[in-house]
């Protein structure tokens, strides 16, 4: 039986899978390393850390380090963070009208894991161990329990290899170290009750 040409040219709508739909919102949350500075800073920020450190080398591409001592993220619930639109900022309409964490959309983590290397190490207080899980490329690799600190570190490395034409139209270093460092001097000033720590291929660039 032969399939007529209308029939073979339609044109099927169906969802997208999950890794794919989180690449694509990754084009609009995640366009420079600063982005992802920006995003996890702001995390830590509204996890109640009073201490942030922030490490960046060769730019941002090489390597984003953020160390926070804030709430942490339990071992049940560490993967289901890095699912699409899930966050603990808000639960329903009437939380908008209160709102007063930097981010709520839980569009960043996963976004970020799409087109990264990404290891993550958190300790909630309660806990007697810390969690670490390993995504590449939106796909977890490992999850087991580690030694930690109560808070949570978040490495970033490899960022857009799996999208080269990101990666391509990135500015030089010196540039791109540019826009990491307003936003950390940003946040920095915007957060005073919060101890920054900001450094530049191991070397620190201001501790406030």
């Amino acid at each position: 039986m032969t399939t007529s040409k209308t029939e073979s040219q339609k044109r099927w709508i169906r969802p997208l899978p999950e890794r794919l739909i989180n690449k694509i919102a990754a084009g609009v949350v995640v366009e420079r390393p600063a982005s992802v500075v920006k995003e996890l800073v702001e995390n830590s920020i509204d996890s109640g850390a009073t201490r942030i450190e922030i490490h960046a080398e060769k730019a941002g591409t090489g390597l984003i380090k953020i160390t926070d001592d804030g709430c942490g993220i339990s071992e049940e619930q560490i993967e289901i963070a890095f699912s699409r639109h899930a966050t603990s900022k808000i639960t329903d309409f009437q939380d908008f009208d209160s709102l007063q964490s930097y981010g709520f959309r839980g569009e960043a983590l996963p976004s970020i894991a799409s087109v990264s290397h990404l290891r993550m190490v958190s300790r909630t207080t309660d806990s007697l161990a810390g969690t670490e899980l390993i995504i590449e490329g939106g796909v977890v690799q490992s999850k087991r329990p580690i030694a930690a600190a109560p808070g949570t570190t978040i490495e970033i490395s490899q960022l857009f290899f799996n999208t080269p034409a990101r990666r391509k139209f990135l500015k030089t270093e010196p540039t791109e170290n540019r826009h990491i460092s307003r936003i950390a001097t940003s946040l920095a000033l915007g957060n005073p009750a919060v101890a920054f720590t900001y450094c530049v291929n191991g070397k620190t660039v201001f501790f406030v």
